[in-house]
């Protein structure tokens, strides 16, 4: 009778073994598998996706150096302000005179708006020989104004160390009065004027699309 009851207790021993060696299976199956969601060994990594609001962020150290970021312009605006101001009054004064005028009170206020270079000089001049002498016969008298149209050239030259410079298109319309007529004419000037030192002032011009009038050769032109 006691056989049975060895046999029953190694019977019960060895589904014990068994239950054991099962969980120990389980209990690795479950470790490896929990592995699977981690770098693996020859250097992959799983996805995953960005915390919200955190897309992009990474970049905003580089965005001084992406396309179309926002670049120190040469002149400002209030500078381009006072630039396009000396061109008028240069060019709308050097078209207003009359028959009584005196070249050297004439001249001297025009050449405070230049450079003062010996070609502006040259340029800031009345009429002279028969066109003055007609004019001083009729009593003429002649009134400029000036508008400047458009900006053509806002320039920085390094290499020449001329500085800033802006040329720009001035429309200049005079009215010519002379005993009993009066004309008026519109011409188009690409005037160029330089900053000296916080100053703008004219450095040259020329009748668009012709020769040089005055102009500077660091004009930029």
């Amino acid at each position: 009778m006691e056989l049975p009851a060895e046999n029953k207790r190694a019977a019960l021993l060895a589904l014990a073994t068994l239950g054991v060696l099962l969980v120990a299976v389980i209990t690795v199956l479950t470790v490896f598998n929990g592995d699977d969601d981690e770098p693996s060994g020859n250097g992959g990594t799983v996805a995953s996706a960005p915390a919200p609001g955190s897309q992009g962020q990474g970049t905003d150290s580089a965005g001084a150096g992406r396309p179309g970021a926002a670049a120190t312009p040469i002149v400002s605006v209030p500078e381009l302000a006072k630039a396009h101001a000396v061109m008028t009054q240069y060019m709308a004064g050097l078209n207003t005179y009359d028959h009584k005028s005196s070249a050297a009170s004439w001249s001297a206020p025009l050449l405070a708006l230049t450079t003062g270079e010996l070609q502006m000089k040259q340029a800031t001049i009345l009429p002279s020989g028969k066109q003055w002498a007609t004019c001083e016969a009729e009593h003429c008298s002649s009134k400029g104004t000036a508008l400047v149209v458009r900006d053509a050239v806002i320039s920085d030259d390094l290499v020449r160390g001329s500085g800033r410079t802006v040329s720009s298109l001035v429309k200049v319309t005079t009215t010519h009065v002379s005993a009993d007529k009066s004309t008026t004419e519109t011409d188009e000037w690409l005037v160029s004027a330089k900053d000296n030192g916080g100053e703008w002032l004219v450095s040259g011009f020329n009748v668009f699309g012709l020769g040089d009038v005055g102009a500077s050769a660091d004009s930029g032109e």
